[in-house]
């Protein structure tokens, strides 16, 4: 197929190397150097605005970051709903409010342009192995549609009802995330404080109801010390503040979510926000008056 991509960042450059290497034709717009290095790696063909990439593609896959950013590329000036014809499919793969989505996708919809929001769980290395988890809102017809070219970057994705649900699915993810990486931060922090090795610390509770993902794979991050990101942590920041802007919208209570947004703004104002989000268990030592 002719697809267009925007959004080649560390995540989005491979996800449009897996779709080349199915035999589709991709044009792109990079908005940064880093994106036009690598669409030149890649091989894709540049254009000059969103507009061309819509005006040369079937389906069209945005992969950036905040809503207002898909706000911009989609709907703005030379924006991707100025050169799609009727028929056209944006699949936004970006972490945004459900409700920009449900609004993006209706003006689109009143241009016959059909869109939906597909964001990911996985993160890079997931996005490099083709092994992404797809949270999918839309009309099911459009998603069955472009299944395959999802297949084609994802090992499992799921159907989660109308526009605007794959985003929620994708933010009841991380609410979940991120409560049970500062969980597995605090257990090995007190494990170390309390003299055992953390290392066997974390292995002996991977065996037990203790375990999750995130003590086994940002856990033995920890334990190791290596805080270079998987996922930046300013994305995650990023994710739970949305979460939270809506659950105060609804009168909803996340008392844990607000206590680890605050770990999160505790972290990013210490100036880590570029490392990986296991770097949560630094704040805790810096709270303790040393860093390690």
């Amino acid at each position: 197929m002719q697809l267009g991509f925007v959004g080649l960042g560390n995540m989005g450059s491979e996800m449009a190397r897996h779709l080349l290497a199915a035999g589709h034709t991709i044009s792109t717009y990079a908005r940064g150097a880093r994106s036009r290095g690598h669409a030149g790696r890649l091989g894709l063909t540049l254009v000059d605005s969103p507009a061309d990439v819509a005006r040369a593609s079937e389906v069209v896959f945005t992969m950036i970051t905040a809503g207002s950013d898909v706000e911009a590329v989609v709907l703005g000036a030379d924006g991707i709903v100025h050169g799609a014809s009727p028929g056209m499919i944006l699949v936004d793969m970006s972490t945004i409010s459900p409700a920009i989505a449900r609004d993006v996708a209706r003006q689109l919809g009143e241009r016959g342009i059909a869109m939906l929001d597909a964001p990911v769980s996985g993160g890079v290395a997931g996005a490099k192995a083709a092994s992404l988890t797809f949270f999918v809102g839309g009309e099911k017809s459009i998603f069955e549609r472009v299944r395959p070219l999802l297949e084609c970057m994802g090992k499992t994705i799921f159907h989660m009802g109308p526009p605007g649900t794959g985003q929620v699915t994708k933010l009841a993810n991380q609410i979940a995330l991120l409560a049970n990486l500062q969980g597995a931060a605090e257990a090995l922090l007190f494990a170390r404080e309390q003299g055992a090795d953390a290392g066997k610390v974390r292995e002996a509770v991977m065996t037990g109801l203790g375990a999750s993902r995130m003590l086994d794979v940002l856990g033995k991050k920890m334990v190791e010390r290596d805080f270079a990101a998987g996922i930046v942590a300013a994305l995650h920041h990023k994710d739970i503040g949305v979460a939270l802007e809506l659950a105060h919208d609804a009168g909803l209570p996340l008392p844990v979510t607000a206590q680890v947004m605050q770990q999160l703004n505790a972290l990013m104002g210490s100036g880590l926000g570029e490392q990986d989000t296991s770097s949560l268990l630094l704040v805790l030592e810096q709270m303790m008056g040393r860093k390690r």
